[in-house]
């Protein structure tokens, strides 16, 4: 019996699906800035050695890394009750992405801040500037530029794997299409649709980080 396609089931539940959309766009805005934040603080650490941050951060790092982010999430939303830190759903996937972005990006930025030539530092140190300065316009931009490509490619990446919070019943894409399927009993449509807007969605956010780079860090990051 061949099978009929109907995607008009699909396009029924259109709103859940652009609702579900918006908040991954937002889940993954919210993890980008704060996550790309704590990397930059974490690279710092490493870099230059800051004790007893930068092992503080080297734990962290390996401990994240070496973890599934389905775990770290479960680990924030269901283990973290058990200490009375109560948290919603939403709180716990913006916690659970901040702090997986923020290990990978601790080791890329990392790369950038060593590859800074050591004689601008002392260039700079020669100038009088105080170490926040040299860091602010010495070390930063160049050691973002260099990185920026492997930065948007990371969030890429988280923005994919916040499919997994629809897990703890964050109500992002892949809960609004476990939803409409669960209505419709259509999966091949509403997953097929689901599928193409991820990659549109992972298409944009290259895209509008690129030009985001661009714009904040020049042609240097090309």
């Amino acid at each position: 019996m061949a099978y009929a396609f109907d995607f008009s089931s699909v396009l029924e539940y259109r709103d859940i699906l652009l609702a579900g959309t918006g908040r991954t766009l937002l889940l993954t805005g919210i993890g980008a800035v704060a996550g790309l934040a704590l990397g930059i603080v974490g690279a710092v650490c490493r870099a230059w050695k800051l004790a007893p941050f930068d092992r503080l951060f080297a734990v962290y790092v390996e401990f994240i890394r070496n973890t599934p982010f389905l775990v770290q999430l479960f680990f924030i939303f269901f283990g973290l009750p058990s200490l009375g830190i109560q948290l919603d759903e939403w709180q716990a996937a913006i916690i659970a992405v901040v702090i997986n972005l923020g290990a990978y990006t601790t080791e890329i930025v990392r790369a950038g801040v060593e590859a800074t030539p050591r004689g601008q530092i002392e260039a700079a140190q020669s100038l009088a500037m105080t170490r926040p300065q040299i860091f602010r316009h010495i070390v930063l931009p160049p050691a973002l530029a260099k990185v920026w490509p492997a930065v948007c490619s990371q969030v890429v990446i988280v923005m994919l794997g916040t499919s997994v919070c629809s897990q703890i019943a964050a109500e992002e894409l892949t809960f609004a299409a476990n939803f409409i399927q669960s209505r419709n009993f259509r999966a091949f449509e509403t997953y097929f649709a689901v599928t193409a807007i991820y990659f549109l969605l992972a298409l944009f956010v290259r895209n509008a980080l690129a030009y985001a780079g661009m714009q904040l860090l020049g042609r240097r990051t090309k």
